[in-house]
């Protein structure tokens, strides 16, 4: 089955875009988008979600079908065999994505696994060097690598890649998915900040759990005191909210 030409979508974005004088950033404004993605469909990088196909098609005053040919149909009519070429089209782009989409999950489950058992390399290293009091093992360094991994578990397993249409259509400020809860304060949540918040979570989540050994062994070699060992610990357990807060601001 022929692939869609990238470059000539993308120039023919980038043709219609400019048409209706829109910039890059106020067309991905209105998709709920980042404006990096709609560079990246102009420069024939990537396509968009297929999901995305009719309101882009919309904005930009053309048909589904003259978007993803990448010329005006002007006073053409589609044949069957051309209509049923261009339904290929669409469900290859979703099979795309939906691939794209299953990588990125096997990356982070794999990065899951192996960050838990170099963790639980680190714990055993500790205890057998005889670095950890039963009090210290419980209140300091479990708890951490039992936050971080847990949660870690949920994003890397678990968690949406892509939320509901009504979180672009308003403003929501805490996702839901059965029991688990997420809310950054003022910062809404919609698919143009989603999948960076993702991203990051699950970064941050699996790197702490990672250093946080090496640095409960740095705060116990340099003496800590008991309260400065607290404050570190309750520093571990959230510092993933921060990045995530960052990014969500400045992709919303």
């Amino acid at each position: 089955m022929e692939s869609i030409d990238r470059e000539k979508f993308g120039l023919f974005v980038t043709e219609l875009r400019k048409e209706k004088n829109f910039t890059q950033q106020e067309l991905a404004d209105q998709l709920f988008v980042s404006n990096k993605a709609v560079s990246k469909w102009e420069r024939g990088q990537s396509l968009p979600d297929i999901n995305l196909l009719e309101p882009l098609a919309e904005l930009l005053g053309v048909s589904v079908a003259e978007l993803l040919k990448g010329e005006r149909l002007t006073g053409e009519t589609l044949d069957s065999c051309e209509a049923k070429f261009l339904v290929r089209k669409a469900v290859q782009l979703s099979a795309e994505e939906q691939e794209k989409r299953r990588k990125t999950r096997r990356f982070w489950r794999r990065a899951w696994v192996l960050c838990t058992l170099l963790a639980a390399a680190e714990t055993a290293l500790l205890i057998a060097l005889n670095q950890l009091s039963p009090l210290e093992l419980w209140d300091f360094l479990l708890l951490v690598e039992g936050l971080t991994l847990g949660f870690g578990a949920y994003f890397c397993f678990f968690l949406k890649e892509t939320l509901p249409a009504y979180y672009d259509e308003n403003k929501i400020y805490t996702y839901s998915d059965g029991p688990f809860r997420l809310n950054l304060g003022v910062i809404p949540f919609n698919n143009s900040n989603w999948p960076h918040i993702v991203r990051v979570g699950r970064g941050c989540l699996l790197g702490t759990a990672v250093l946080w050994p090496l640095v409960f062994w740095l705060g116990r070699s340099l003496h800590l005191p008991d309260m400065a060992m607290l404050a570190l610990t309750l520093t571990a357990c959230f510092s993933f909210f921060l990045p995530m807060i960052v990014v969500a601001k400045k992709y919303q």
